[in-house]
């Protein structure tokens, strides 16, 4: 991919407003604004859908999985539509990174599955089908939502290679080995048969 035939300010403002929109900690707003006050405060500290899900309120944790989604969609596109691939890459990186990172949270946000799963939709329904299929297969079997975010990124990622998408693929590459990063906690649950299953308060 050629980062350079864009005009300078369209890289600038796909990193800029990929990382405010990806920064915007729904899971937070939701649960503060229906009165279940700081969600961090529960389960794993999460401001994910999944730790929203911990407050018993599946439909706030709906909400916020759609957000969460949506904050990763809509800069992809944009930046697409007026910069091309290479400012969507920029984009969907920079907004993942601002989901985890956010700087009104001290830099503390959420693990990315649901904002992964939308910066997919942003490039195409091809990149979201394997994500969603895999992760609800194995959610629905194991009911580990980490697990099934772990698998689900591995696969969207070796899907983009196998279909020829090598540039795109090398971004998920970076992508899959952040979520990775992010969920090195519930790996070690994991591995120790400690992991909170989906619907779990703590």
């Amino acid at each position: 991919m050629d980062f350079t035939a864009a005009p300078p300010f369209i890289p600038l403002a796909a990193l800029v407003g990929g990382y405010l929109c990806g920064s915007i900690p729904f899971g937070l707003i939701l649960t503060r604004m229906a009165g279940l006050g700081d969600v961090r405060t529960i389960g794993s500290g999460n401001i994910g859908a999944t730790n929203v899900l911990r407050t018993g309120n599946k439909g706030l944790a709906a909400l916020t999985l759609l957000l969460d989604a949506l904050k990763g969609t809509l800069p992809v596109m944009l930046a697409r539509q007026f910069g091309g691939m290479e400012a969507a890459v920029l984009a969907g990186l920079a907004a993942f990174i601002g989901h985890l990172y956010p700087v009104w949270l001290g830099f503390k946000g959420g693990k990315g599955v649901a904002t992964f799963a939308g910066i997919s939709l942003g490039f195409s329904w091809h990149v979201l089908a394997p994500f969603a299929i895999v992760w609800i297969a194995m959610a629905f079997i194991f009911r580990y939502s980490s697990l099934a975010a772990l698998t689900a990124s591995v696969v969207t990622t070796a899907s983009l290679f196998f279909v020829g998408e090598t540039g795109l693929g090398w971004a998920y590459v970076l992508l899959t080995a952040i979520v990775f990063w992010t969920h090195r906690q519930n790996i070690s649950r994991l591995l120790s048969g400690t992991e909170s299953r989906i619907g779990q308060k703590s």
